[in-house]
């Protein structure tokens, strides 16, 4: 925490200045994908670098190749419950919904208001059991991955924060933090006996990168990302 000065009203703002840590584990598998996205994404129809949705696309095919992936990408979550409940495959639960629109008409159809905020999607949750829902219970940590000019908005900050029920459990993670202009992710003093499930699993997300690298891709109508409800 860091004093970051005098208010108006002569009391002192605390700004927090430190983000909660990625484990050594996660932050290089993290890692693999936000430089390969950074500097090879997908690119769209319009010529547009979809950086966020190759990102999205490297982790639901890391979740294809293990067969169940603590790294779960863009689940959505139906903020009107307490806690927010995860929107999951009816017959797979440890798979995201594959149909947004059809669970709202069926389950949320009567209160539903687009654009309030109801249903919110972290770009990455991160869960203790795999083999398990990421429920609140589960959630190990929620990563936000921005690709500068993007920001975490204080909406999307507090709705996160909401779903993970623990401010310390959402953090952001950004090209910089991954040293990209290295020729390699940075493996932050990762423990030998622990490296080589990390590598593995960092070698089969750098094999969907480069494999799933193309032009031409539109992920949702008019060739952008699908927004946040």
């Amino acid at each position: 925490m860091s004093a970051g000065g005098m208010s108006p009203g002569g009391t002192t703002t605390v700004v927090k200045i430190n983000k909660p840590l990625i484990a050594p584990l996660d932050k290089k598998i993290l890692c693999a994908a936000m430089c390969k996205c950074d500097k090879a994404p997908t690119i769209g129809v319009d010529g547009r670098q979809l950086k966020q949705n190759c990102v999205a696309a490297s982790f639901k095919g890391l979740n294809g190749a293990l067969g169940n992936s603590p790294y779960k990408q863009e689940i959505n979550y139906n903020m009107t419950k307490v806690p927010p409940e995860p929107i999951m495959d009816s017959t797979i639960r440890t798979l995201g919904h594959k149909f947004l629109p059809a669970h709202i008409k069926k389950h949320m159809g009567d209160y539903f208001v687009k654009g309030t905020g109801q249903i919110r999607r972290p770009d990455i949750v991160i869960v203790h059991d795999s083999t398990k829902p990421p429920t609140q219970d589960n959630i190990k940590q929620i990563v936000e991955m921005k690709f500068p000019p993007d920001t975490l908005s204080v909406p999307q900050k507090r709705a996160y924060e909401t779903i993970a029920g623990d401010p310390n459990k959402l953090t952001k993670l950004e090209p910089d933090d991954c040293d990209c202009e290295k020729s390699k992710p940075d493996g932050t003093m990762i423990p030998a006996e622990r490296l080589e499930p990390a590598s593995e699993a960092s070698k089969i997300l750098m094999r969907i990168l480069t494999r799933g690298r193309s032009r031409g891709i539109s992920p949702s109508p008019g060739g952008v990302p699908a927004p946040a409800f």
